[in-house]
């Protein structure tokens, strides 16, 4: 039987070999800070590099180190689902694996919290990415926060700390679009921010390409609000409304003025707007249906291929997560024990 860790940490890995032993290496010297009864969740969202390779290495020198690795790269945000439906600790934290999101500052998120707040957000007060990148999250967060009628900053991103009881209600969140620090806010509860330090990426390079944040950007806008629909709705009615009063002006102009109407270019370039829009709308139209296809099919979010460091593949049940102790699955329910650090 296994202690519950007192925090959880989840890190999607995805190239960044280079960087692991040192990350593992920060953290638990940020972590024991805390308590040492802590695990370290690597989820290997199918790395083309030696990522598994390592985490392995590292789970057998510690056993608080746990690995998941996926079947395919499902992506960052599925990747973070994974290690969240087996994090068991009190606490959890999302961070990243480039050490741009610096370990040390988990103690004063940690504090934090211990105020009474239920989130503890990381702020990048001085961001070290590319001017692009910055400019690309300013304006993703201008563009959804417009749309949703919601503020949001473009400071924050995962690296955050939650107590157990906000991470069981993401569990319970399995829609396919995902975006963690989003439902985080969604949920309600109580939530601050921390400025902490954000260093330059420790190796290589993001692998969000230009295409990949234009089809995040998308999803998350589509999946938490309907608020395009009703404008292309508004649109509609406004061309709808311009042409009744332009076609009104073409028959007082005819029958009043004595001048004869344009010829047939003017209702050419009128019909192309008009089909135009029609085909914009359908498009957005067709972007929620997708939608509810993907979500109807209902497949997992991820699928693992191999484990390590964990007693089962299977996801721990809420109602387990919620006692004070980690449950071995070999007792049953009248068996359970705990044991003092």
């Amino acid at each position: 039987m296994r202690y519950r860790p007192m925090i959880s940490v989840v890190i999607p890995v995805y190239q960044c070999d280079t960087c692991l032993k040192e990350l593992y290496g920060r953290l638990r010297t940020a972590l024991e800070k805390i308590s040492r009864q802590f695990e370290v969740i690597f989820v290997n969202d199918a790395s083309p590099d030696r990522s598994w390779e390592i985490i392995c290495r590292l789970a057998v020198k510690d056993p608080r180190v746990k690995g998941l690795q996926l079947s395919r790269n499902f992506g960052q945000h599925y990747a973070i689902a994974c290690g969240l439906d087996r994090a068991a600790g009190d606490w959890v934290v999302v961070m990243d694996c480039d050490l741009q999101d610096q370990p040390e500052e988990i103690v004063r998120l940690y504090k934090k919290a211990s105020e009474g707040y239920d989130i503890v957000f990381a702020r990048r007060a001085e961001r070290k990415d590319p001017r692009l990148k910055k400019w690309q999250s300013k304006m993703f967060y201008k563009v959804y926060g417009y749309l949703t009628d919601r503020h949001f900053d473009p400071a924050i991103a995962n690296f955050s700390i939650a107590n157990r009881r906000v991470i069981n209600e993401v569990i319970r969140m399995r829609e396919k679009s995902r975006s963690y620090p989003l439902f985080l806010k969604w949920l309600g509860f109580r939530w601050t921010t921390v400025d902490v330090n954000h260093s330059e990426r420790y190796d290589g390079k993001s692998s969000y390409t230009w295409s990949k944040l234009i089809r995040f950007a998308t999803d998350s806008i589509v999946s938490q609000s309907n608020k395009p629909l009703r404008l292309s709705i508004k649109f509609g009615f406004i061309v709808a409304l311009g042409s009744l009063i332009y076609g009104l002006f073409l028959i007082f102009k005819y029958f009043f003025l004595f001048q004869p109407v344009a010829g047939w270019t003017s209702m050419m370039v009128f019909l192309a707007f008009l089909g135009g829009l029609l085909m914009a709308n359908l498009g957005i139209l067709g972007l929620y249906i997708g939608k509810i296809f993907d979500e109807v099919k209902n497949r997992p979010l991820y699928v693992i291929r191999d484990a390590i460091g964990f007693d089962s593949y299977e996801p721990f049940l809420i109602e387990r997560r919620s006692r004070p102790y980690f449950i071995d699955h070999q007792e049953k329910p009248s068996e359970h024990r705990t044991e003092k650090e």
